[in-house]
């Protein structure tokens, strides 16, 4: 399978978000809110209008999670669209949309979302951080925050298609790739140091120019997937880096 295969396979699994007993100016909210998300919002409303407002995540037939709908925004701007850096004891929504796809991202929303991921990281201070750049004059831009990030004690792999010559750098691995998928892929996945709960990725693919569509995870099976993808594809160090 490759990274493509498994973005295809997070795309066709869409979720129901079903907002009850809630005015058609609350659901508008929501769908305008998930419009980047591969979600159906619908509205819903109890026989009785009771237990109040509330909301429910399905996965087909299967009701993922609820919740009411004051405690829902109240996680949302805590999230504030970003990734999640803490964990409360039960899964919310949010929680449950992390593997979600989004569509049509912009550069900046992706930048915002790698810096999560490489703040985690280091934070942590060890463990692997895998980060695909696409091309080496991405990369190039990157080359002072990668430096500090292979200083530490995270093992930092990067991955490139050679548009430009290597640039000098010692702390961490650059790994040069001719392959479609690295081209195409963006992405950056840590796998938690000595913490598995740390575990994150985020994998897009650019559709069409600087637009990307992908899924964010904290699942830990799907990064372990990930990670041994890219050291299997990609294990060999090219000898001009």
């Amino acid at each position: 399978m490759s990274l493509t295969e498994l973005i295809t396979g997070v795309e066709d699994h869409e979720k129901t978000l079903a907002v009850f007993n809630a005015d058609a100016r609350v659901v508008s909210d929501l769908r305008e809110q998930f419009a980047d998300r591969n979600l159906a919002v619908t509205a819903e409303q109890t026989v009785s209008g009771r237990p109040g407002q509330f909301l429910t995540l399905s996965d087909g037939d299967t009701v993922l999670t609820a919740t009411d709908l004051d405690s829902f925004y109240e996680t949302l701007e805590s999230h504030d669209g970003h990734l999640s850096t803490t964990h409360t004891g039960y899964r919310t929504v949010l929680d449950y949309l992390d593997e979600t796809m989004f569509t049509s991202w912009s550069i900046g929303r992706m930048v915002a979302a790698s810096r999560e991921i490489e703040d985690r990281a280091w934070r942590v201070g060890n463990g692997s951080l895998h980060a695909g750049f696409q091309t080496l004059s991405t990369l190039e831009g990157e080359l002072d925050l990668y430096e500090r990030l292979g200083d530490s004690d995270v093992d930092v792999h990067a991955y490139a298609v050679p548009d430009i010559d290597p640039p000098d750098q010692s702390a961490f691995t650059l790994h040069l790739e001719r392959t479609q998928e690295i081209a195409d892929s963006w992405f950056v996945v840590f796998d938690g140091g000595d913490d598995p709960s740390q575990k994150c990725a985020l994998l897009a693919e650019e559709r069409e120019p600087r637009k990307f569509y992908g899924f964010w995870t904290y699942d830990e099976s799907t990064v372990d997937w990930i990670i041994e993808h890219l050291e299997t594809s990609y294990g060999f160090v090219d000898s001009e880096a």
